[in-house]
């Protein structure tokens, strides 16, 4: 495979990340509209650590066990940057 073939499939890759992202930033704003109307509170700190340790077990490689955590918990606050600016 040549030098261009590999950067064209990692640019792919990159794409479908950002698609993904943008998924869920749109679902957790509509999770948080819902919550908001019933009175749940918007953070679950119990269910964001459940959320890593679930993925961590799923993951088979080659992100890290480490990796997986801090990918995630950039993700978790990036999207409440996003949504709140914090």
């Amino acid at each position: 495979m040549s030098l261009a073939e590999y950067r064209e499939r990692i640019s792919a890759v990159d794409r479908e990340l950002l698609d993904a992202i943008n998924r869920r930033v749109g679902l957790v704003r509509e999770l948080h509209a819902h919550k908001q109307e019933e009175g749940i509170p918007l953070r679950d700190l119990e269910r964001e650590e459940a959320l890593v340790r679930s993925l961590q077990e799923a993951n088979e490689g080659p992100l890290s066990t480490a990796g997986v955590s801090q990918f995630f918990h950039h993700v978790l606050e990036l999207t409440r940057r996003e949504l709140y600016g914090e």
